[in-house]
C-alpha cells in the first residue's frame, strides 16, 4: 500500500489530539502501520522550536516571527518523520498542520 498523510486541524481544544488516537488506534487495529505525530514537534528541533513558541517570555514575538518557526519545525518533521513515514507505506496521522499555520498567523493575530 501507498503511504498517506492525513491531518487533523481544528481550533484549541475541540478534540484533534483525541480523534488522532482513536483514529490510529483504529488502524493499527486493521493492520496498517501508522505515525502519529504533532505540530509544532515531533522532532528534537520541533520540540524546541515548541517550547520557544509556547513560552510566557515570548509573548511580544510577532506574526511573522511565528511564522518561520513553525515553517522551520514543519521543514524538519517533513524530513525526519512525514516522508520517511510514507516512502515505508506507512499512514501518517498529525494534530494540525499548515491549515493552523495559515489561520493562526495569517489571520489569528
Amino acid at each position: 500500500m501507498k503511504g498517506r498523510f492525513i491531518s487533523l486541524e481544528g481550533i484549541e481544544g475541540t478534540g484533534k489530539s483525541t480523534q488522532a488516537k482513536l483514529l490510529s488506534d483504529y488502524l493499527k487495529e486493521k493492520g496498517f502501520q501508522v505515525v502519529l505525530t504533532e505540530e509544532p514537534g515531533g522532532t528534537q528541533i520541533g520540540l524546541r522550536i515548541r517550547e520557544l513558541l509556547l513560552s510566557v517570555e515570548h509573548k511580544g514575538m510577532t506574526a511573522v516571527t511565528e511564522l518561520l518557526l513553525y515553517n522551520a519545525s514543519r521543514s524538519q518533521h517533513i524530513r525526519e518523520i512525514i516522508l520517511p513515514a510514507i516512502s515505508r507505506g506507512a499512514i501518517v496521522i498529525t494534530d494540525r498542520f499548515t491549515d493552523s499555520t495559515i489561520a493562526y498567523q495569517g489571520f489569528g493575530r
